[in-house]
């Protein structure tokens, strides 16, 4: 496992006071860090689908998806899918949300691969698996580029298969 915390920048009182944003865009901007990001993600798995909850999640998801074979599902902020949707809330470190996924995003029985950049309280996480588990489909994983474990997320994710390339 390679250790990218020198292309991850810290960024004090982001978005509000005492939170400390981890800012992946040095991380992106090096193709070679990137790529790897990319390729391990997935690696030793096998999926249908990969979901990626907005935003940072798009940009990893979708080349994890791309270079998988796999079929790419955004989950969204609530009120940004046009057509009809399963909605679930969730707490997060600094306040409450809504996502949402398209209702005929899974067919029952696909396998889907969960990716975001950052496991915090896993509120996130815990409810795009509801999402993806509402429609049918089966969760095989979440894989994230860091875990912030002093936040304890991976303990909203029982019996699941959690893989996190970074630990902060």
């Amino acid at each position: 496992m390679t250790d990218w915390t020198a292309l991850i920048r810290d960024v004090p009182d982001y978005p509000k006071p005492g939170i400390l944003f981890k800012d992946i865009t040095p991380l992106l901007a090096d193709h070679a860090a990137f790529t790897q990001v990319v390729d391990e993600l997935g690696d030793g798995l096998t999926f249908d689908k990969v979901v990626g909850i907005e935003a940072r999640g798009f940009i990893l998801a979708a080349p994890v998806a791309y270079r998988s074979g796999a079929g790419f599902v955004p989950v969204r902020k609530k009120g940004k899918l046009p057509a009809d949707t399963y909605a679930a809330s969730y707490d997060l470190e600094y306040g409450s949300a809504t996502i949402e996924v398209h209702a005929d995003a899974f067919d029952p029985g696909d396998r889907v691969l969960i990716v975001d950049d950052v496991l915090a309280t896993g509120g996130t996480a815990g409810a795009a698996v509801e999402l993806v588990r509402r429609t049918g489909a089966e969760v095989v994983a979440a894989s994230f580029l860091m875990e912030l474990s002093f936040l304890s997320g991976r303990d909203r994710l029982p019996g699941l298969d959690v893989r996190t390339l970074l630990t902060v």
